[in-house]
């Protein structure tokens, strides 16, 4: 995160509105708190799995993708681990 320019308290910010917007796209029911989670470690993994493949995301708006499409991955897992 301190890599990208990103501080703890925008990483929280930018972290619950990824997580929130995964939830709202999932269908999920999550708190605010998990939101703030899922976001956060949703987007290092988003971004160990992008560097991966070659793609970099940098800055407030990759951290947002890396976020939203990592708390996706999460809670579908989430949802595999459940059945």
């Amino acid at each position: 995160m301190e890599e990208a320019g990103i501080g703890w308290i925008a990483a929280i910010i930018i972290g619950g509105i990824a997580g929130w917007l995964a939830e709202q796209f999932m269908k999920s029911n999550m708190g605010v708190l998990m939101n703030i989670i899922l976001g956060i470690v949703g987007a290092i993994i988003a971004n160990i799995l992008l560097s991966l493949v070659g793609i970099v995301l940098s800055g407030w708006l990759g951290y947002l993708v890396a976020g939203f499409v990592g708390a996706c991955i999460l809670i579908w897992v989430g949802r595999l681990i459940r059945r």
